[in-house]
């Protein structure tokens, strides 16, 4: 079965074009550097003659508000012109779990957060719904390889505040393998979530990923840090009960990465 991955290069996308290819499936990257690029159309016709599943795992560049949804919007707006040409049965799309949550402003909310980004990202869904196509959103939870990323944009350089929240984190490898595992199957017309096999608190996450790269920053518990600067509730990254858990400890993840220090980032 031939399968486009849309943004096939990258973290997730790379993993996702190889774990296909084992399973024996004609799996094709499509990147700007390949001469596929969802902004301007230009390669979509060519890459998708042929293609029975288009999975999207493409990202913004930038998470301001503006700039996000013009490239979501922009993006999934010709992908799916260009799947409805082709013939395409089935469009899988990579998400975050807990995007509806995300995206509701609150009081606390200074003038720019990255709630604008998940308003994006549900702009994004909805036009996947209301498409005639086939479809099937993938929520995921944080992935392992972002931890440091966490730690970052809640550091003022010495001590890192984060609330401490449910998160159920998971490993690039086994969000490649459940978007992979959905792509094949029969569209569900609707969200699947996939998480880790294990809840954190979100200080407590972070803290044993700095620990075990020597990072010699503090994480305090501080509920009113939030998450990325915005206010969250215990359960808003956490998935439902019913969602499809990854299979990677992030202990085993950890000692991996420390193997190959390009892992962790």
């Amino acid at each position: 079965m031939k399968i486009v991955v849309i943004g096939g290069t990258g973290l997730i996308g790379s993993k996702l074009v190889n774990k296909l290819r084992e399973h024996g499936h004609e799996a094709v990257p499509a990147s700007p550097n390949s001469g596929v690029n969802t902004l301007t159309g230009e390669g979509l016709a060519e890459v998708l003659k042929g293609a029975s599943v288009v999975i999207d795992v493409s990202n913004s560049p930038s998470f301001e508000e503006a700039a996000a949804l013009t490239f979501f919007t922009t993006a999934t707006n010709n992908l799916l012109q260009y799947e409805q040409a082709a013939g395409v049965q089935h469009h899988v799309a990579l998400s975050v779990v807990g995007t509806d949550r995300l995206a509701k402003p609150r009081p606390s909310d200074g003038e720019k957060t990255i709630r604008g980004y998940f308003r994006a990202k549900l702009t994004q869904e909805k036009l996947i719904k209301e498409s005639p196509i086939p479809f099937s959103i993938v929520h995921a939870t944080q992935f392992f390889e972002f931890v440091k990323n966490i730690a970052d944009t809640s550091s003022d350089g010495t001590t890192v505040r984060l609330a401490p929240v449910l998160i159920q984190p998971m490993a690039a490898d086994d969000v490649a393998a459940a978007v992979g595992r959905v792509a094949v199957g029969t569209p569900v017309n609707g969200i699947v979530e996939v998480g880790g096999p294990e809840k954190f608190r979100l200080d407590e996450f972070v803290r044993q990923g700095l620990l075990a790269h020597n990072d010699p920053r503090k994480v305090v518990a501080d509920p009113r840090a939030g998450y990325f600067g915005v206010e969250v509730d215990e359960d808003t990254l956490a998935p439902a009960n019913d969602a499809r858990l990854g299979e990677i400890r992030f202990v085993s993840w950890l000692a991996q990465s420390a193997k190959s220090p390009a892992g962790a980032h």
